[in-house]
């Protein structure tokens, strides 16, 4: 656990479930996607407190409200024929930006993929969230143009 003037920094508990699921909700409607909580928070749940999770998840907390989190997992770049830290969604409420909170969440990513003995952390951000750019920029994160694709299965 990591205490800043503004936010708590720990690891999500079972309790935290349906204040997770708003942040998810929260974060796709700030990226401009869809986003169902049906079912989630049981798929989460499993991941997340199984004896060998492969998602882990830190979280802001203020005044006993969760206001931002982080999801990152471990995995596999043929490439590199290295493992990596992939950190799907780093998210802070609109009022918490700006504090430091979220580089504190960035930080226990990092210190996880050191324990990993990773060398590089992986994620995405839309390209029109341009306050998440400068901030992963200001981290000294640097961007590959690619185009991310999905297939429904």
């Amino acid at each position: 656990m990591i205490a800043t003037e503004q936010a708590i920094i720990r690891e999500v508990k079972v309790s935290d479930m349906d204040q997770l699921i708003q942040l998810c909700h929260d974060h796709a409607e700030y990226e401009k996607s869809d986003y169902s909580s049906e079912g989630k928070s049981i798929r989460l749940a499993a991941l997340l407190f199984s004896d060998h999770p492969p998602l882990k998840c830190m979280v802001a907390e203020s005044d006993g409200k969760l206001i931002g989190y982080v999801t990152y997992m471990k995995q596999f770049s043929t490439w590199d024929a290295a493992y990596y830290v992939y950190m799907d969604c780093l998210y802070l409420k609109e009022a918490s930006r700006g504090q430091g909170i979220g580089k504190k969440l960035m930080n226990c990513v990092v210190q996880y993929a050191n324990t990993e003995y990773c060398q590089q952390i992986q994620w995405h951000t839309p390209t029109f969230n341009h306050r998440a750019i400068k901030f992963y920029r200001n981290y000294g994160a640097f961007s590959k143009e690619k185009a991310r694709f999905f297939l429904n299965l």
